[in-house]
């Protein structure tokens, strides 16, 4: 089964999934499904997660990658492949053309991570770092690919690469034949549009679920409109989903076959990140955590059993670092407060004594005595504080006005 580089003569069918699923055996794992008690609880029917983080490359673009050139002709695989990417994409091509003999070459973003550049090349492409912004980099690959014949792999508007990402779908089925809602997160298309072919073709009684970030949300103004939208400037956290125009090919198969596409805020990513950190004990990417951060949202829209798919782990150490913060901060595991003390001896002793009586822990703490609003004897306290959940930062902040301050900010 292969499209080749020309557009599809006819729409995709089950059996292509299925035969996709034939050419990749042996190379793509068939990830885990484990069950959630936290999601479980909160939803009130059980809830499995799809570990597509678990995948080779660490993440599911590898599927499709390897599909699309496995299908390619020995011409074409003859003058390599070439492809865009700031991350899993990237890492999917590298691994998938290593495999099959095919030379290739993936330009990525000037700025992009250094662990998934050093992976990249390690998969054994040849990287070009090019341009500040992804779609500068894809154009880059384009005009390499016009000059010099490569094969040009899009991360998500082909029917080879959506036939690879169904085989998500197949495997779902055979793991949890009893799933009412799968739920999936949506960049491009190409992965919820394979499985949800690949699951309403055996199941039509199951309902797909798309999540989008709520600042790179294309698809539900296309598919209200009935066409696909580009939506400028897309801003999220979530680079695997950090996709400004639905593509065509997945845009026509998400219309037919997609219940509904929900999004979610920014905080509402990093909490379910660090909620999988610490009760499921998974590394998962922004991208991949987004059906997460749907269930946490709104539980009860959600008809169990319910699959989540984790679509990636490929997650950069320092953007980690800062995800994880946002996350606490979010979930009320941070305080930051302003108050204004009597610069005076032992005054800060008296505040600190305040707080370790309320059980919070100071992180940082600094003075502020310049601020032209202040009085000769005054001074600002800035602190950060480390606590234990909304009900804590509440507490904490009535004990300090029992103590007599005055909570700033």
């Amino acid at each position: 089964m292969s499209f080749g580089t020309s557009r599809p003569t006819r729409p995709l069918i089950l059996d292509d999934i299925r035969g996709a699923r034939k050419m990749l055996s042996g190379v793509a794992r068939m990830t885990a499904m484990e069950g959630s008690r936290y999601l479980t609880g909160l939803v009130g029917s059980p809830v499995h997660l799809k570990c597509e983080n678990l995948q080779r490359t660490g993440s599911f673009k590898l599927r499709g990658a390897y599909v699309r050139i496995a299908g390619l002709s020995p011409e074409e695989r003859a003058a390599g492949v070439v492809a865009a990417s700031a991350g899993n994409h990237a890492q999917g091509v590298a691994l998938a053309s290593t495999l099959l003999g095919v030379r290739s070459t993936v330009f990525m973003p000037v700025g992009a991570p250094l662990p998934k550049v050093a992976a990249t090349r390690d998969y054994g492409a040849d990287v070009r770092l090019h341009g500040q912004v992804v779609d500068e980099t894809l154009a880059a690959a384009q005009e390499y690919a016009h000059d010099t014949g490569a094969v040009f792999i899009h991360p998500f508007d082909h029917p080879d690469i959506i036939a690879g990402q169904g085989t998500v779908g197949l495997e779902i089925l055979e793991q949890c034949p009893e799933v009412r809602t799968v739920v999936v997160g949506v960049g491009g298309g190409g992965l919820i549009a394979g499985l949800a072919l690949a699951v309403k073709a055996v199941r039509p009684d199951v309902r797909v679920v798309g999540v989008q970030a709520e600042g790179a949300a294309a698809y539900p103004p296309s598919l209200a409109a009935g066409r696909p939208l580009v939506v400028g400037e897309p801003q999220t956290m979530a680079d695997g989903i950090k996709v400004g125009r639905p593509g065509d090919v997945p845009f026509q198969l998400v219309q037919e076959l997609v219940d509904e596409v929900r999004t979610v805020t920014e905080d509402e990513l990093s909490s379910a990140l660090l909620l999988c950190l610490e009760r499921a004990k998974l590394v998962v990417e922004p991208a991949g955590a987004s059906p997460v951060a749907a269930l946490l949202s709104d539980p009860g829209a959600f008809k169990g059993p319910v699959v989540a798919v984790l679509s990636g782990g490929n997650v950069d150490p320092v953007l980690m670092q800062r995800i994880l913060r946002h996350g606490m901060a979010a979930g009320g595991r941070y305080l930051s407060l302003r108050l204004r003390l009597t610069d005076r001896p032992g005054a800060l002793a008296t505040l600190l004594q305040a707080l370790s009586a309320a059980d919070a822990n100071v992180l940082d703490i600094s003075h502020v005595r310049t601020d032209p609003r202040l009085g000769l004897t005054e001074a600002d306290v800035e602190l950060h504080l480390e606590t234990k959940g909304p009900a804590h930062c509440a507490q904490v902040a009535a004990a300090l006005r029992e103590a007599g301050y005055t909570i700033l900010g």
